[in-house]
């Protein structure tokens, strides 16, 4: 396990609107307001055809290849994720979303591009005084948390 620490900044209340993509939307707000690092919540609706990976195609395997499934209508969402910058210092959403429809849940990460459905909400925590970054590993092709602490 590795650690750094922080200290909580500014909050940010966002509403996504209909058709925009999550974490397009959240990495411009990360550049336009100067956020270096957050953590962030979002809860709301995912658009038919919004895509998440979903795992690797095989479990040990490298390269690691990402499967990617596409939503079969509207669903219901809550996911939790943070927002590090990456090697050349641009904010990289990094979250997994529960997509659920009726009694089905498909649950992945938004990278793939979860289109919004009416409205989804987020709250994005700043957070401050931290080191860490996501820098890439070759042996998985990973954009990975370094806490740097």
């Amino acid at each position: 396990m590795r650690y750094s620490q922080g200290t909580v900044g500014r909050v940010f209340v966002v509403r996504l609107e209909d058709g925009d993509i999550l974490h397009e939307c959240l990495e411009q707000l990360a550049r336009a307001e100067n956020v270096r690092a957050a953590s962030v919540i979002v809860v709301g609706g995912a658009d038919a055809g919004s895509r998440l990976v979903v795992g690797p195609q095989a479990s040990r395997a490298t390269p690691v290849v990402p499967v990617e499934t596409a939503l079969d209508g509207v669903h219901e969402i809550a996911g939790t994720g943070t927002i590090f910058p990456d090697d050349q210092g641009r904010p990289q959403l990094h979250l997994h979303a529960a997509c659920g429809r009726g009694v089905g849940t498909v649950t992945g990460c938004v990278r793939a591009g979860v289109k919004t459905w009416h409205v989804l909400e987020a709250i994005v925590t700043e957070i401050r005084d931290t080191p860490a970054v996501r820098r890439r590993e070759e042996t998985t092709g990973f954009t990975l948390l370094q806490p740097l602490g």
